[in-house]
């Protein structure tokens, strides 16, 4: 009981403080407060509106307005902006750029979608001819190395025969070298495949925006 009392005294009070202030302003000169000073008004932690001449420090990185001697709002100040606020602000509007700037370069470079259509084949075409040599390159060295394997079975570490010799030296490079060619072939296959992927939607992307800025249905 006692805290309800206290808010409804407090609110009371405010709107006391708002009244007697709204009565001085009244007989400001009009459009402007006393020896021109700006009036402000703010709003503290509880809600409540508080009217002044100065913004007290504590609230200084609030939203401020500022008002005339008849109470109008004249301007407003904007709170300041924590850099996390700032930081979504410039990626929005760099978002925002790029947006534009693939619109613009859609319009500019397609006439229609027959156009885009056209150079998504070829392009898709190219890449699915670069997987399927690297795949075919691929085999070629995998047979290379299943008969190095064979082959080093052999030597020594390979063979379980105390008496076979070691590995040659050159029949060891040759195990390495086929080895990291297979890795970066694999890696180059993988690489290929996303990139045909990606550019199979990137273009599905490009013809439904196309449409919606000619207004194709």
């Amino acid at each position: 009981m006692a805290r309800v009392y206290w808010e409804t005294l407090l609110k009371k009070l405010a709107w006391v403080h708002c009244v007697v202030l709204l009565l001085a302003m009244s007989s400001f000169s009009a459009g402007a407060a006393p020896n021109g000073r700006k009036l402000y008004k703010w709003v503290d932690e509880q809600g409540v509106i508080h009217y002044g001449d100065h913004i007290p420090p504590e609230y200084a990185n609030q939203e401020q307005h500022v008002i005339n001697s008849q109470g109008v709002e004249t301007g407003r100040v904007e709170a300041l902006r924590t850099p996390e606020q700032l930081a979504g602000e410039e990626k929005k509007k760099i978002d925002a750029d790029q947006r534009a700037n693939r619109d613009r370069n859609l319009l500019n470079t397609y006439a229609s979608i027959a156009e885009i259509e056209r150079l998504r084949d070829q392009r898709l075409e190219l890449l699915s001819a670069q997987v399927k040599i690297t795949g075919q390159f691929l085999e070629v060295l995998k047979g290379r190395m299943k008969k190095l394997r064979v082959a080093s079975a052999r030597f020594r570490p390979y063979s379980s025969d105390p008496k076979a010799p070691p590995m040659s030296d050159q029949i060891a490079e040759d195990l390495v070298r086929v080895g990291n060619d297979i890795h970066t072939q694999e890696q180059n296959l993988r690489e290929r495949r996303s990139e045909e992927a990606t550019m199979s939607k990137q273009f599905e992307s490009d013809i439904a925006r196309f449409r919606e800025l000619k207004g194709i249905h």
